[in-house]
């Protein structure tokens, strides 16, 4: 085979390949957990999700002491985001007092705050690295 040849042979190879997709895992830590009953309810953003009604991926855990833990394999690294609240009756959903003020504990990723409705992104935003990444939240 010429040079030539060899080189344009080397560029469709390069061309048709399937690139390799990175693939990293999220451990969250939720703690300070008061009452060792109901479940929390999380869900994990990336900047697209945040504000709208999807998540990437989600859990339900069983509170059966002062922590748990889930872990979301096959992320692809970037920044995402976690809300979360303690469905403490297990009633399926966040519940409010008559003004909308949630009665039921609730956190965001970074301990981030919110003003009358959810943490903004840029406050409750971190980055999962390719090699993996833990990320600890206290519930309010």
């Amino acid at each position: 085979m010429t040079r030539t040849a060899s080189f344009a042979a080397l560029i469709a190879a390069s061309m048709i390949a399937t690139p390799i997709a990175l693939a990293s895992d999220l451990t969250v830590n939720v703690e300070s957990i008061a009452r060792t009953q109901g479940t929390i309810v999380l869900g994990l953003f990336d900047e697209a999700t945040y504000n709208g009604d999807g998540a990437v991926d989600g859990a339900n855990l069983k509170v059966e002491g002062n922590d748990v833990t889930v872990t979301f394999e096959g992320l692809e690294p970037g920044e995402y985001a976690v809300k979360l609240y303690h469905d403490v009756n297990d009633d399926g959903e966040m519940n409010t007092n008559p003004f909308g003020m949630p009665t039921e504990p609730f956190a965001f990723s970074n301990d981030a705050k919110g003003r009358f409705g959810p943490a903004k992104w840029k406050a409750a935003k971190f980055t999962v690295d390719a090699d993996g990444t833990v990320h600890t939240i206290k519930l309010n």
